[in-house]
């Protein structure tokens, strides 16, 4: 029996390779806005050094640098330079910079670090490093439970999420203008007009209010305004589906082309969700159908202490875009695809108890994710799926 791929994927919740304590120079950065503060870990050097540096890659390596004359000043020849730093606003830009300059680079998950759990406890920049450092170095010498580190995207990889984000931002934002203007409508007393009309914005003045006057001229040019966003905001997301529909259209097996529109094919899944389930976790090198459901943040928070057995719901600490996603995908698959037998299971346990139809289906959404992660990897369709012709 062949041994599945998967189960040799590292969980990044440690390092595999061996610590040489003599010959490797440790490094963590706590990152802000306006500063970088460095902490180290110098062989031979009993201090551990601390620099406050800009917000500079060049003098981040000077700093590497000469720690690394100094541990060499005291015999200590180092073979490798590993930093660590958190995930957060900067990104992973210098990462990928450091990694160009031949340094090992990891990304921690912010979340991981364990922190003491003092109603008011001391939090300074310095003391931020002291727990990134021993995080980082339980981490290397291969222990779990220290901190869990973050894949490093390329910039390609990061560049093919946006078009998906940008759409969810722009439809939020698109929702928000309409029910402003809705709320206005209703101060004014005016409720059988449909702002979503393309002829709106000319229709306005004709508009009368329940006394018969016409809209306030201030409240009206609001109104324009506010249509005239909405417009624009519409045809952005329509370039936008477009360009990504002529981007698979012009190279359907390049790259994760081939997923998304394999997904694609699934009655009850579009382009748009198939296109950010791809780029969002099932592109991902995941060990398995746990770590899958995990990343999306579809797993319960059980908490168990002495005799106490509760659950406190979803942990929600996953990809949140990736939960709505499937939590609404899940209520369409039911519709959509009721000979499934995913569907079939979620009718069974809830026919007698209607009360948990929400809570199950969070667990047929976890089922679907984990089902399409092995029909886009293995090609193994769900069974009574119905798809679309290739």
């Amino acid at each position: 029996m062949t041994k599945r791929k998967t189960e040799t994927v590292n969980d990044l919740s440690r390092c595999l390779d061996p610590l040489d304590m003599d010959a490797t120079l440790i490094a963590v950065i706590e990152m802000s806005q306006s500063s970088w503060l460095v902490a180290g870990i110098v062989p031979g050097v009993e201090r551990q050094p601390l620099k406050k540096i800009a917000i500079d890659e060049h003098a981040l390596l000077k700093v590497l640098t000469n720690w690394r004359k100094e541990a060499e000043k005291k015999g200590h020849k180092i073979t490798r330079v590993t930093v660590a730093f958190e995930a957060g606003h900067d990104g992973f830009w210098l990462a990928r910079r450091l990694a160009a300059f031949g340094i090992e680079v990891h990304v921690i998950h912010a979340s991981s670090v364990a922190v003491t759990r003092e109603h008011r406890r001391a939090k300074t920049d310095r003391l931020d490093t002291e727990l990134l450092k021993r995080g980082f170095l339980g981490w290397l010498r291969g222990e779990r439970g220290h901190c869990k580190m973050v894949l490093v995207p390329t910039l390609a990889e990061e560049d093919a999420k946006r078009p998906s984000r940008e759409r969810e931002a722009l439809v939020g934002e698109a929702s928000r203008i309409i029910t402003r203007i809705k709320a206005a409508f209703v101060r004014l007393g005016i409720r059988s007009f449909n702002p979503k009309l393309k002829a709106a914005t000319a229709r306005l003045g004709a508009l009368r209010t329940p006394e018969g006057e016409p809209i306030p001229p201030n409240t009206l040019a609001a109104l324009k305004r506010d249509l005239e966003r909405h417009n624009i905001i519409k045809r952005q997301i329509r370039e936008i589906e477009q360009t990504r529909l002529d981007r698979l259209a012009q190279a359907p097996a390049k790259g994760p082309h081939p997923m998304v529109l394999l997904l694609a094919r699934v009655i009850g899944i579009g382009v748009e969700t198939a296109d950010m389930l791809v780029h969002e976790v099932l592109s991902r090198n995941m060990r398995d159908r746990r770590a899958v459901a995990r990343y999306a943040g579809l797993t319960g928070s059980p908490d168990e202490s002495g005799a106490k057995r509760r659950e406190k719901g979803l942990a929600r600490s996953g990809n949140a875009r990736v939960r709505r996603g499937m939590i609404q995908l899940a209520w369409r698959f039911l519709w959509l695809q009721k000979d499934s037998a995913l569907a079939e299971w979620y009718r069974q346990r809830t026919q007698a108890a209607p009360a948990t139809r929400k809570t199950l289906i969070v667990a047929l959404a976890r089922k679907l994710l984990i089902a399409l992660w092995r029909l886009a990897h293995d090609g193994i369709v769900p069974e009574g799926v119905q798809m679309r012709p290739a």
